[in-house]
């Protein structure tokens, strides 16, 4: 919940429309430039420099303090483009450093260049180092309201660096060949242009164009870099061939199931540049079997737990797939669609011996890039092949199988239009094929956010029709979202409306909880970003929300849902610590999703909450995150519950630290559904206890090569101390018994325990071990530590892996070929 304060910090603008523009001149060298950290070439001396940076933040404004300035150079040849300089410092102690591995940000300072190639203020490509030497890379989207602004760090291209430290700052030299960034054929060409330093003990930032953050957007106030000519973008052909092994074990007493199983691999992903701009990207034959293992919960609510994506074909290059929030990636190679009805198509005497939990994804691809004129194109396709259950007759011990997955193709296409004024128009088409008798899917939507000329008001939109079509019928949904507002200026404001029918479903391949419902929501903001005495930044919230349904529900009288109203202020420090405190009020809502039955609904009375968060000096050796959030209901059952957790960090050196966090989230007093019986919907009044541990260590031997240790323990336990029939008007009547045991006591600890090694540019060795185990009782009253050892001591999944990836560039092998001819 913090980040979202934050963040609402970090956006809107001005009512002074920023109209310093600076221009860099583009100097091209064709002399031999090695790549050292030391800028003493004589190529540097005709390079062009970068003028005095001035400060972004906590003081816009202000020029680099004496001792302490930034000295930067640029240049280009045939091959790619040079940026080198030195970052001083009046006292090195003064450098925040650590070692954090490749796009790992810890709490270093950093220097970074910006590219808007095509100069449409839209979009970028960033390039970062750190005083160790370590890279990240990014791709920069600055569209507003829409789902897919801010930077995708899971792109990585591949570039050469070199840092120098010592007593008087870092020297550093970064080269990025062309294949590492898109751009058009044009003969000569302006691009939009920044470079950035941040300090992190003083959290002060500079940029090169003054960028103040009272102005709606980062790239809308870049600079200029002019004059580029004669560059031709590269045949951009790189390979990733990878070899994979696996040992697996899990005890077991069934002599017909193996303990001990292992698996050999080999696959490609491939990147071609089929034009100067588009970039098509393939896995064959994919392995995902050492991305790091799911926070998975006890899920008590009517909708589906969503996951994060780790998977880095479809974490690496997705912003514009992830327009509208219409994709969730989750889904392809994710659960069958049947998997749970196989329990229900059992003979007599049949059990199931076996039955996936996740397709088998044989391979994906995707293309993706943006024209000069502002067209950005993204198409992703992916093939997962059938899953079958086994059953066995325990009589006979005849083995059947029964599918729970047809084979199924997953299609996106995305195409967006940019616009003057930081706006844009973008059309959407999600599509999902299966064989057999499986219904198939479409989702269709179109896109808008348009700005003025002065970059301060904004009205936004979105129309989308879903079609399921099954052997016997077809379903058609529709939804929309429209709204405007201001986002410049120290008042902001905004507002909602969103509308989704009884029939609208994009869960095939978008993550999808509800339909039938009309939001409005409402925002209002004011804030404070110049330093004053006793804070850095200061921001008061308020947030408006009315919810009913669309459409009737059976003889259900009501549409009305919920509402709130929620208002929070949030401070920076001096200190530079955050803390933010928040509150709200719940009027009485009707929960038409809690009964898990259409013609049903829930009554829940007010409510209000009240909580705070603070976020510690990151850059300090120990720094400390805590929150606490506690809600009241004003029912019968008197719910009271709280979240609370803290997430510690101490840094023992610049290579080594450790991170704890520890969440407790009771519910005393709670009703919730519990199941049916004879017809009735039954709710239960109860006790939740919930704790998860994460544990978790980093130690990097070099900037290259690093060690982490993950740890984590999930825990839940549901004490029911009475039950209820749900009548037809929303309230409860009590019942005298039940024939199930509905408590619950549900334990996951996992280990996930990485080596890596990038023993050449792109190229990288990993080794693997990973350990899970998993218990579900009815015991909900042993204790937190009692469940710790029951989960230590349980059958444990232990997996082992070793990877290695090996990158191949055309250019890099044509290059040495000539050379060695």
């Amino acid at each position: 919940m913090k980040k979202l304060f934050i963040i609402l910090l970090c956006v809107g603008g001005s009512v002074f429309a920023q109209t310093t523009v600076k221009n860099i001149p583009a100097k091209r060298t064709t002399q031999r430039v090695v790549i050292d950290g030391k800028i003493d070439e004589a190529a540097w001396k005709d390079a062009a420099k970068f003028d005095e940076l001035i400060e972004f933040r906590p003081t816009f404004g202000r020029k680099e303090a004496e001792g302490n300035q930034t000295e930067a150079y640029l240049m280009y040849d045939d091959e790619g483009i040079y940026f080198g300089g030195i970052c001083h410092e009046n006292n090195i102690d003064s450098v925040s450093r650590e070692l954090t591995g490749r796009d790992g940000f810890g709490t270093n300072d950093y220097i970074g260049i910006i590219f808007d190639t095509y100069n449409d203020k839209l979009n970028a490509f960033e390039y970062f180092l750190t005083p160790l030497g370590e890279q990240w890379d990014s791709k920069m989207s600055s569209v507003q309201n829409s789902n897919n602004g801010g930077e995708d760090f899971a792109w990585n291209a591949v570039w050469k660096s070199k840092v120098i430290l010592d007593k008087s700052g870092w020297a550093f030299e970064m080269f990025l060949p062309y294949s590492a960034i898109r751009f058009s054929k044009d003969k000569v060409q302006t691009w939009g242009i920044n470079i950035t330093r941040r300090r992190r003990k003083t959290e002060q930032q500079y940029t090169w164009n003054p960028v103040d953050m009272n102005v709606n957007g980062f790239l809308t106030q870049e600079g200029l870099w002019t004059g580029i000519t004669d560059i031709k973008p590269p045949l951009r052909l790189q390979l990733f061939p990878y070899f994979s092994v696996y040992e697996n074990h899990f005890p077991s007493t069934d002599p017909k199931v193996k303990s001990w199983s292992n698996q050999y691999s080999g696959g490609l992903d491939l990147k071609l540049g089929i034009s100067q701009a588009f970039t098509l990207d393939a896995t064959l034959i994919p392995d995902f079997g050492q991305v790091q293992s799911d926070n998975r919960v006890l899920n008590l609510t009517p909708f589906e737990v969503k996951f994060n994506e780790y998977r880095n074909f479809f974490t690496e290059g997705t912003e514009l797939f992830n327009k509208g929030d219409f994709f969730y990636s989750r889904r392809i190679g994710g659960s069958p669609i049947n998997q749970n009805e196989v329990y229900n198509n059992l003979k007599e005497n049949e059990e199931v011996i076996n039955n996936p939990t996740e397709s088998k994804l044989i391979n994906a691809s995707k293309i993706s890039g943006r024209t000069k004129s502002g067209l950005g194109i993204g198409i992703l396709n992916a093939i997962t092949k059938s899953q079958h259950a086994q059953i066995r007759n325990k009589e006979t011990g005849e083995i059947r199988e029964y599918e729970t997955d047809p084979a199924t193709n997953y299609s996106l296409v995305v195409l967006d239009q940019t616009l003057k004024n930081n706006s844009s128009v973008t059309f959407l088409n999600a599509n999902v094929t299966r064989t057999g008798q499986a219904y198939d899917a479409n989702v269709s939507s179109a896109m808008f956010s348009i700005f003025d000329k002065k970059n301060t008001y904004f009205v936004s939109g979105k129309t989308a029709l879903s079609h399921q079509r099954f052997v016997d019928k077809n379903k058609l949904g529709y939804s929309h979202a429209f709204g405007l507002g201001k986002s410049s200026g120290r008042f902001n404001w905004q507002y909602n409306q969103e509308l989704t029918d009884t029939k609208f479903n994009n869960n095939d391949l978008g993550y999808f909880t509800n339909n039938n419902f009309i939001t409005h929501r409402g925002y209002v903001g004011y804030r404070y970003t110049t330093p004053k005495k006793f804070y850095n930044r200061l921001q008061y919230n308020l947030n408006l929300t009315y919810s009913t349904l669309f459409s009737p529900i059976g003889q259900i009288a009501t549409k009305y849902q919920n509402s709130r109203i929620q208002t929070s202020i949030v401070t920076q420090t001096k200190k530079l610590v955050w803390i933010g405190l928040i509150n709200d009020f719940m009027p009485k809502q009707n929960d038409f999703y809690e009964p898990r039955v259409e013609g049903k609904y829930f009554e829940r009375g007010n409510s209000g909450l009240v909580g705070i968060f603070v976020e510690g000096n990151s850059a300090k050796k120990y720094y400390l995150n805590g929150e606490i959030f506690m809600r009241k209901y004003f029912n019968f059952y008197d719910l009271f519950a709280y979240d609370a957790s803290i997430n510690q960090t101490y840094r023992f050196n610049t290579k080594f630290s450790v991170n704890h966090q520890i969440g407790i989230l009771p519910r005393k007093n709670g009703v919730g559904f519990s199941g049916n019986e004879n017809g009735n919907v039954i709710f239960a009044k109860r006790d939740v206890k919930t704790f998860e541990n994460i544990l978790f260590l980093k130690y990097n031997f070099t900037n290259k090569m690093g060690l982490t240790f993950r740890t984590r323990h999930y825990n839940s336990r549901v004490t029911n101390k009475s039950y209820f029939n749900l009548g037809d008007n929303g309230l409860l009547s009590e019942r005298s018994s039940v024939t199930g045991n509905y408590n619950r006591n549900v334990n996951y600890f996992n280990i996930d325990m990485v080596y890596t090694w990038q023993f050449a540019p792109g190229s990288f060795l990993n080794v693997v071990w990973k350990d899970a185990a998993f218990t579900n009782d009815n015991a909900s009253l042993i204790s937190y530590g009692e469940n710790l050892r029951n989960s230590m001591n349980s059958d444990q999944n232990n997996n082992i892996s070793l990877k290695v990836i090996y990158f191949i560039d055309y250019l890099t092998m044509k290059s040495w070929v000539k050379r060695s001819s």
